[in-house]
């Protein structure tokens, strides 16, 4: 080939990735070019929580909960078998050494997006030298997968090096759609496709049976979501004895509001309602299944104070909000006490933007 071909190959080849690049678009370029992103270089940082008995934190969610709900029932019981429908989870139980996992920010998606910023949370688990483990909760799914930014709700489990993979992801459909005309597409993540992005709030635990609280909650009569409701009962006992929780919960009747983040804005979010622009909500129906974590305090850590995504077998999924359909909402959760936190990467410079 003479130099003038060398030329043209070598002018084709950087159009050809600025176009994948620039439009999200899927490409074996980005795949093979977006590695992840090395443990080895940030410390882990761990601060414990409080942890009462579980019958304590039964008797003040029972207390704390009626003012949200109507009917309200809260016990310490073991936990069901957490791989049936609808949960659908890759292990049995919750339980066993569990802690929170803060990975990433917010501020590593607004205002502006950090496209390196992609996790092996397989990696991490061996990183962590946690096996068996699951791993289960709320965060950005993996962008190089699809092409673009998406929803991810993380389910994954690993026992004895094996990787089983229930994560369920969800993207705006079809791509591009402006706001108010588009859809949402819920897909299945491949066992050997163990990723996500810029943030994710998850419990993790040995995921084995014993012990669990199961919050059962009717007819919403206050103004905060099941979630918000759970936290700020705990808040209001405890105080600064920090509690965190992680856990599953479905919404077995009613109606609820969720947000599904398109792909990454061309602009800067500089505020709130820069990101409200920019997300598109829906309204979803019952059942839906949610994995997410809670956490009464920040700690000095740059905390979520909550998260949670969910998934179905009907295609509904996304970021939870709240209910939509007060008088006919029926919640069942199942959640465990975590032991600590454990804080990795977090952005250098920070924001409280996109943390509702």
């Amino acid at each position: 080939m003479n130099s003038l071909g060398f030329v043209g190959l070598w002018m084709f080849l950087i159009v050809l990735k600025n176009f994948v690049l620039n439009t999200g678009g899927m490409s074996l370029y980005a795949e093979t070019k977006m590695a992840s992103f090395d443990f080895n270089t940030v410390p882990v940082k761990e601060k414990a929580l409080y942890t009462p008995p579980l019958e304590e934190v039964v008797d003040v969610l029972s207390r704390g909960l009626r003012k949200t709900f109507e009917s309200v029932s809260v016990t310490a019981e073991e936990c069901p078998d957490l791989r049936k429908a609808p949960f659908d989870l890759t292990t049995p139980g919750l339980n066993g050494d569990a802690k929170l996992v803060e990975l990433g920010g917010p501020p590593y998606l607004v205002p502006t997006v950090q496209r390196d910023k992609v996790y092996d949370l397989a990696e991490l688990l061996r990183h962590l030298g946690r096996d068996p483990a699951l791993l289960a909760g709320a965060g950005a799914g993996p962008w190089p997968f699809i092409g673009v930014n998406c929803e991810g709700i993380v389910n994954l489990a690993v026992r004895e090096g094996v990787v089983a993979q229930g994560s369920h992801i969800v993207s705006v459909h079809p791509v591009g759609a402006a706001k108010g005309r588009s859809g949402y597409l819920q897909q299945r993540l491949p066992t050997n496709e163990t990723r996500s992005a810029l943030l994710g709030n998850y419990l993790l635990s040995e995921g084995k049976p014993g012990k669990v609280i199961k919050v059962e909650v009717k007819k919403r009569i206050g103004p905060s979501n099941f979630i918000t409701a759970i936290r700020e009962s705990l808040l209001e006992h405890y105080g600064d004895k920090v509690i965190g929780m992680g856990g599953a919960f479905v919404l077995r009747e009613g109606k609820v509001k969720h947000h599904v983040m398109p792909d990454f804005s061309p602009t800067p979010l500089c505020t709130d309602s820069d990101v409200d622009t920019w997300l598109h909500y829906f309204e979803m129906r019952a059942p839906i299944m949610h994995l997410g974590t809670l956490v009464t305090g920040d700690m000095g850590m740059d905390l979520r104070l909550q998260h949670f995504h969910g998934y179905s077998q009907h295609g509904d999924g996304g970021h939870y909000h709240y209910d939509t359909t007060p008088a006919e909402v029926h919640y069942e959760g199942y959640f465990t006490l975590a032991g600590a936190v454990l804080r990795i990467d977090p952005p250098a410079v920070t924001h409280a933007l996109g943390r509702d």
